[in-house]
């Protein structure tokens, strides 16, 4: 099986199963094995490459003979089943680096399971400097783990024969996303840059644009090539946590529809109590469930803000 086939089968594997088929396969697993599977999914994309979830948002992982990268760390009730099957996989190949793609505490309020396992802390200065402010205006500051090391554009490093790299192209879901590419792998992860057929939060108070967000995805885009899988932050019931850039193509033209919807209820003298009502927009293409007031208000706000 190709690469190209094995991640596809990879993604129906682990993003696609509903509710009802996880009850299912539970019961499954409980009659072959004896006991119900773990609440999380483990599970390699590649030989070095995979993927965690439990609760919160998507965490990618590489495991090199040289040392281990985690990619986002969910929550520390969560980051510890993490920590173990790396251990159980790894051994005792050290945790180098643990990266934050942004600074929300689905993704990094695990950063504290890591204190003492893990060298650097990395991420996006804009990242840092929002995981701070929330943490103290929370009061909360004693209960994170925050980055050692940020960068401002690029960020490379090897580990053992992977290259990691980190991009930032600017505000979109905050003001301090990053891109963190598996060069050699091709597989980048965008943490909430991207939420596959989920409507999205976007983070005013952490800088959050939507109108820069549609034009951070198409430089990723180019940035990265056409054989390019990428990890999700999050995605709707039924959808997959990886893809590929046609995915990411949907969410910037959803992304578009909801500014030109706000734009044109504007127009029209709606009010934004009125324009909050709606549970539709045109353009909203296969993005459904609960939250569309999330970038119903924050596209308006924006377009208010203009």
């Amino acid at each position: 099986m190709n690469r190209r086939s094995f991640v596809k089968n990879t993604a129906l594997t682990f993003g696609a199963l509903t509710i009802a088929q996880q009850k299912i396969f539970s019961a499954l697993f409980s009659k072959t094995n004896g006991a119900a599977p773990p609440p999380w999914m483990f599970h390699m994309m590649t030989d070095k490459v995979g993927v965690f979830t439990e609760s919160g948002g998507t965490i990618g992982f590489m495991i090199d003979d040289k040392g281990i990268v985690v990619v986002d760390s969910q929550f520390p009730t969560t980051a510890p089943h993490l920590i173990t099957e790396l251990q159980k996989k790894g051994g005792d190949t050290p945790i180098k680096y643990l990266i934050n793609t942004h600074h929300h505490g689905d993704h990094t309020g695990g950063n504290i399971a890591f204190k003492g396992l893990v060298k650097h802390v990395v991420a996006h200065e804009n990242s840092k400097k929002n995981q701070k402010r929330v943490a103290i205006n929370n009061k909360t500051l004693d209960k994170q783990l925050l980055p050692t090391k940020t960068y401002d554009d690029t960020w490379q490093k090897q580990v053992g024969d992977e290259s990691i790299a980190m991009h930032y192209f600017g505000p979109a879901h905050t003001d301090g996303d990053s891109f963190i590419h598996f060069e050699n792998t091709n597989i980048v992860h965008v943490g909430d840059l991207m939420f596959n057929r989920r409507h999205p939060f976007v983070d005013r108070s952490a800088g959050a644009n939507i109108n820069n967000w549609i034009k951070v995805l198409h430089k990723a885009t180019k940035r990265f090539d056409d054989n390019t899988s990428y990890i999700f932050g999050h995605a709707a019931e039924g959808y997959n946590i990886v893809g590929k850039a046609d995915d990411l193509k949907k969410f910037s033209d959803y992304l578009e529809a909801v500014l030109k919807f706000a734009e044109s209820e504007i127009r029209a003298g709606k009010t934004k109590e009125g324009f909050l009502k709606n549970t539709t927009f045109p353009g909203i293409g296969e993005w459904k469930g609960d939250g569309i007031s999330r970038p119903l208000s924050a596209a308006w706000d924006e377009v208010m803000a203009k």
